[in-house]
């Protein structure tokens, strides 16, 4: 890695350009505009046990775009976003021997962990302490990470993901998010079990993912929306055993007490009170969803048949891959839409508008360059 310059023996700030000897090409969000725009930066050199990935496919996460336009209010700029990243293996380091050059693989969340804290030796990395995401975050040698919006990236191959070889790249993609953040609480709280009985609340790009994977665990799936025209989606063509409307109080007391389980992937404030009333007693609701402001909660609804409320934050490499597996094997997929790199910025506006169904994925390997 190239040190940063110095003077008087302070660190001068070294420009994303310089970093790293590797140059790199991506897009990234420079305000809290989040309009983002051609971007170089470099990454490291391939280190022994790293793996180098020419990215052809990154998903559009409805992360990238409170991260861009600093919703969340902890975004460090330039950001380039992107944590669903589909490529192939280009370099691997002399101690790498799980892939080769060649192979086809993901990234996605996290670059990196302590591996020694509780949470790591638990294969739960995505709770370690020292948590390095794949962009807006520092890593362990001081730099930033930079996300999927770009031509390459440098990984250690413990974040490495192998794709199976039926698992298209492009609707693979967004399951390293999106599909790992509905599966590993899915699977923790017992909600993989055939007979059990899930409410997916949300038909968007976690939430469509969810009923593939509930109706691939045997379960009944009810699909819980505020918009009744999802109805004949959710059912027919995605597979939902029922829909409930979330203003149709009739509809949803008759559903009181009937579930085991609710994974809410709404990401707008909302009251999860209603919600707990269609729990049986010690059900428990998984939140999937980050809305800015805090939850809508009466005590009772959560007192009231001992009930509880889960949060889910992606989930493990070892759960990550799993899951990828799983997928596969089930023929489970994002239903995406695919854009090219310059129409990134009217994709991001679509997502704040909820104009997708149900995926955006960055055709970076073809659109790139030309972008």
């Amino acid at each position: 890695m190239a040190e940063a310059a110095t003077e008087n023996g302070v660190r001068k700030a070294t420009s994303p350009e310089e970093e790293h000897p590797r140059k790199a090409f991506g897009w990234a969000a420079r305000d809290a505009s989040g309009v983002l725009s051609p971007f170089a930066f470099s990454r490291r050199n391939n280190g022994d046990n790293d793996v180098t990935v020419k990215i052809l496919y990154c998903g559009l996460c409805h992360t990238d775009l409170h991260v861009a336009r600093n919703e969340w209010g902890r975004t460090a700029y330039p950001v380039v976003p992107g944590h669903e990243i589909v490529g192939t293996v280009t370099q691997v380091g002399r101690s790498v021997h799980r892939f080769e050059v060649g192979d086809r693989v993901g990234v996605g969340c996290m670059v990196n962990s302590c591996r020694s804290c509780h949470g790591c030796e638990q294969g739960l990395e995505n709770h370690c302490p020292g948590l390095v995401f794949t962009y807006n975050a520092v890593d362990a040698d001081g730099t930033m990470a930079y996300g999927g919006y770009s031509d390459m990236i440098v990984v250690d191959q413990h974040f490495v993901i192998r794709f199976p070889e039926n698992m298209p790249s492009d609707r693979g993609a967004p399951l390293l998010c999106a599909g790992i953040t509905v599966y590993a609480p899915m699977k923790h709280h017992g909600l993989d079990r055939p007979g059990k009985h899930l409410g997916v609340v949300g038909l968007g790009g976690l939430g469509h993912v969810a009923v593939r994977f509930g109706k691939a665990f045997g379960m009944k799936v009810t699909v819980i929306s505020s918009s009744p025209g999802k109805e004949k989606e959710a059912t027919e063509r995605l597979g939902a055993d029922a829909f409930l409307v979330s203003s149709d109080p009739g509809r949803m007391q008759a559903a009181m007490g009937s579930m085991d389980g609710v994974i809410d992937t709404v990401s707008v404030a909302h009251d999860v009170t209603p919600l707990m009333f269609l729990l049986k007693p010690r059900g428990k609701l998984i939140m999937a969803g980050a809305p800015a402001k805090p939850l809508q909660l009466d005590a009772f609804s959560l007192i009231m048949g001992e009930k509880s409320i889960a949060g889910t934050c992606t989930g493990g490499v070892k759960d990550t891959q799993e899951m990828i597996d799983f997928a596969a094997e089930h023929n489970i997929g994002a239903d995406i839409e695919l854009v090219s790199m310059d129409r990134v910025n009217e994709a991001m506006e679509r997502v704040a508008k909820g104009d997708v169904r149900y995926r955006f994925v960055i055709d970076v390997g073809n659109t790139l360059a030309a972008a």
